[in-house]
């Protein structure tokens, strides 16, 4: 009986391990509360984003299934650099550390238990989803042949981000403060930016990953 294991395209490869590392960058961005104009957003949006439209564009290369295990696969750095985070602020810090920093470190990466229960189970469900809606849009609006990806990336990401928003400010923040403004003005941040940002960095990706397997 042949064993051999399936080939891994130089697409599937190259997505898989960018997309391994946004999922570890984004809690760090997300830190930061970023003005774009009228809007305010955490900066982790920008990983987020990118992880929608890695996680599409895999779909629209192998499929919904190896996108489905990509999304799956991704809970492994997250709980990973999820421990190492915890374990590095548990020990103690150099004498000679530059002191701003001592303070500082555990403000940037640091997250109660709460907030990252929220951030597994919104990342879990909405890049899900987000797979998910991209695919099934194939056959309505792309007739089954490939076509008009940038819009199905974009409706994906818009339902898959007010879900996102939806379970993270809710688990994290429910019952401490009020959450319904702090809600409204993500999501309109978020369903903007997935308008602007993801079909052009789907189409990015589909075009780039078409040319890694043709190499």
């Amino acid at each position: 009986m042949d064993h051999t294991p399936p080939a891994i395209t130089r697409s599937l490869f190259v997505f898989s391990v960018l997309y391994g590392g946004m999922v570890c960058i984004a809690g760090v961005l997300g830190v930061k509360q970023v003005a774009l104009g009228p809007l305010a957003v955490e900066a982790g949006i920008f990983a987020f984003l990118l992880l929608v439209a890695l996680s599409s564009a895999v779909a629209e290369l192998h499929g919904q299934k190896i996108a489905t295990s990509l999304v799956r696969f991704g809970f492994i750095p997250l709980i990973v650099s999820a421990v190492l985070i915890q374990l590095v602020l548990a020990l103690p810090h150099d004498p000679g550390m530059y002191p701003p920093a001592i303070d500082a470190f555990p403000v940037v990466v640091g997250q109660g238990a709460r907030m990252m229960i929220a951030g597994l189970i919104s990342y879990g469900i909405s890049q899900t989803l987000n797979v998910l809606i991209f695919a099934k849009l194939s056959r309505p609006i792309g007739g089954g042949e490939g076509k008009l990806v940038w819009l199905r990336g974009m409706i994906a990401s818009v339902v898959s981000q007010i879900i996102d928003t939806l379970l993270f400010i809710t688990i994290s923040f429910l019952g401490e403060r009020p959450i319904l403004a702090l809600m409204e003005g993500q999501m309109l941040t978020k369903i903007v930016l997935s308008i602007i940002l993801v079909p052009v960095l789907i189409t990015f990706f589909v075009r780039l990953g078409r040319r890694l397997d043709q190499v």
